[in-house]
């Protein structure tokens, strides 16, 4: 996944700027496990991280915004999230597997980040689109650069993995089973259900 340099448009920080995010950032990751996110409030992370609520607003205009936030942190700052198989199928599937163990590594982020992208929050928007668009990178990449992606294909992967990080937000299965079922949807968008 490509680097994210703060994805917070409203200005370029200075390096004592993206010290207080990073420590809102830190922060907000600590009192998320501790408390999970119906308790979490930017308020009290603003305490913990030694700075005002209206200093942390300025960087994160809502909860929901800091957790989509923190979810893009999390899933761009993987290493080695690589595709080797010998098949886009193949690849697909790895990749899939990857991001699945990721995300359930972190299952107090992944709850927050599954209510926060379901928000209307334009700050959440935008980043609910760039993280759609990293993936749509990511599926091009494992599939190869030498074959020609149709969207549908794109839009249906895309809607697979959000739809499974849904459904296992909501308990609906068991998420250290999110890569298996992930690696059949992959097996039937590329090859169909026989």
């Amino acid at each position: 996944m490509s680097g994210h340099v703060a994805a917070l448009p409203r200005k370029r920080l200075n390096s004592r700027q993206m010290e207080t995010v990073e420590r809102l950032y830190a922060e907000a990751a600590a009192v998320l496990e501790e408390v999970g996110h119906e308790q979490l409030s930017i308020r009290v992370v603003a305490a913990r991280a030694g700075v005002s609520p209206a200093t942390a607003y300025t960087y994160f205009a809502s909860k929901d915004h800091l957790f989509a936030e923190l979810f893009l942190r999390h899933i761009e700052g993987a290493e080695g999230l690589d595709a080797t198989g010998d098949t886009p199928t193949a690849r697909l599937q790895q990749w899939m597997r990857q991001i699945a163990a990721l995300i359930s590594q972190a299952p107090a982020l992944a709850a927050a980040a599954n209510r926060s992208m379901l928000g209307t929050d334009p700050e959440v928007e935008r980043l609910r689109l760039l993280i759609g668009s990293l993936w749509d990178e990511a599926f091009r990449e494992a599939i190869g650069t030498d074959v020609e992606v149709e969207p549908r294909v794109l839009m249906t992967l895309r809607f697979a993995l959000s739809g499974a990080l849904l459904q296992a937000g909501a308990g609906m299965f068991n998420a250290e089973k999110l890569g298996d079922y992930l690696a059949d949807a992959v097996d039937v968008i590329m090859n169909g259900a026989d």
